[in-house]
C-alpha cells in the first residue's frame, strides 16, 4: 500500500525502518522544520528527518501541513491513507479527506486511557503497571477516533519513561502492521469506537512538573521520579546542614530494602536518616542515580562522597 507517514519524533523510527523495507510504499514522508538546539541554538533536523536521508526516502520539512498547497500536493501523490506518529502539528479536516483512508496515528497508550502529548510519563506517575499502543483514526477530538489495533504490555517496577518510550517504539511496529492489514481491501476499516467514560488525559509536561513533593507516599514519589525521567527531570534543593544547597535531579531510586517505616516525629519528610536514605510520607527512599544541576549523572554513593551528605541533610521542593 502507497502511503504519506507524517512523523517527526524518535518514536517514529522502528515503524518507520520496519515500513522502509515492507511491502508497502512510503510515498513521502513530512516533518517538522529543523528547530534550534543546544547553547548555540543551531538548527538540529528532526530525527525522523535524519532518519529519512538515511534510508532515502523522499521527505520535506513542512511549518503548516493544513495550507491550501501542501494539502493539494498530498492529494495528488495518489496515496491509499496517512500515517501519523509523534508529528506535532494538528490535521485540519481538509488535510485528513485529501486521501482516500484519510489519517490513522500511532499513539503511546492503550486508549482511551491517556489521550493527550505526554501518555508514557503520566501512566508510569499514575501507577500503572500495564501500557501499549493504539492506532486510531484522527478525528476533530484529539485521540478520540476509532481504534484500528492495539496491543498491551506490563511497565516494569523501576521503568522509566525513556526506557519504556523505546520499548513502545518497538510494540508500535506490530500495532502499525495489524492495522494497515485492514485496508487490503478497498473499504475503509470502520475502527472500533471509544468508551467515552473511560477517557483519562496526558498534557503536556511542564519542567514544574519534575518537581518532587516528599511529604505523600513513598509509591508516588518512586512512581513521580520513574515518570519524570528523562524529561523534564525528578527535581529537588539538596539543602546541607551547613546551609549549602543546589538542585538536583533525582533519576533512578527504590524502596528501603529493609522496610523500615518513619515516625512523623523522627524524620520529616525530605530529611536523611543515619542511613541516608530519605524520609517519605510512609517510609523511606533509597536514591540509586542523582544528577546535579551543574554535572553528570552519578551513583548516590559518588554524590555522597563529593559532598560530604550527612544525617540530617535534606531535600525541598524547589
Amino acid at each position: 500500500m502507497r502511503l504519506v507517514l507524517l512523523a517527526s519524533g524518535a518514536f517514529a523510527e522502528p515503524t518507520m525502518r520496519w515500513l522502509a523495507m515492507s511491502e508497502h510504499e512510503i510515498a513521502l514522508v513530512v516533518t517538522q522544520p529543523a528547530r534550534g538546539s543546544g547553547r548555540g541554538r543551531h538548527p538540529t533536523p528532526t530525527p525522523v528527518k535524519t532518519l529519512a536521508d538515511a534510508l532515502r526516502l523522499p521527505v520535506v520539512e513542512v511549518e503548516d501541513i493544513n495550507t491550501t498547497d501542501f494539502v493539494e500536493r498530498v492529494s495528488s501523490l495518489g496515496v491509499r491513507l496517512m500515517l501519523a506518529i509523534a508529528f506535532g502539528q494538528k490535521l485540519a479536516p481538509e488535510f485528513i479527506a485529501a486521501t482516500p483512508g484519510g489519517a490513522i496515528n500511532l499513539h503511546a497508550s492503550l486508549l482511551p486511557k491517556y489521550r493527550g502529548a505526554a501518555p508514557i510519563n503520566w501512566a508510569i506517575t499514575r501507577g500503572e503497571s500495564e501500557s501499549g499502543c493504539t492506532v486510531f483514526y484522527i478525528v476533530k477530538r484529539m485521540d478520540a477516533g476509532p481504534i484500528l489495533a492495539q496491543s498491551a504490555l506490563s511497565i516494569g517496577p523501576e521503568e522509566t519513561a525513556g526506557e519504556l518510550h523505546d520499548r513502545l517504539a518497538e510494540l508500535g511496529v506490530r500495532t502499525v502492521q495489524n492495522a494497515l492489514a485492514l485496508f487490503a481491501d478497498e473499504v475503509n476499516p470502520p475502527g472500533s469506537p471509544q468508551d467515552e467514560g473511560q477517557v483519562t488525559l496526558a498534557p503536556k509536561l511542564k519542567k514544574s512538573d519534575g518537581f518532587i513533593n516528599f511529604a505523600q507516599p513513598l509509591r508516588r514519589i518512586i512512581d513521580h521520579i520513574r515518570g519524570m525521567t528523562p524529561w523534564p527531570g525528578a527535581t529537588a534543593r539538596y539543602v546541607a546542614a551547613s546551609g549549602r544547597e543546589e538542585v538536583v535531579t533525582i533519576t533512578r531510586a527504590r524502596p528501603d530494602p529493609g522496610g523500615l517505616s518513619p515516625s512523623a516525629h523522627d524524620t520529616p519528610p525530605g530529611s536523611m536518616d543515619g542511613r541516608l536514605l530519605i524520609a517519605a510520607e510512609d517510609g523511606f527512599l533509597q536514591t540509586v542515580e542523582i544528577k546535579p544541576a551543574s554535572g553528570r549523572t552519578m551513583c548516590w554513593a559518588d554524590f555522597i562522597n563529593g559532598r560530604h551528605v550527612s544525617p540530617g541533610d535534606r531535600f525541598e521542593d524547589v
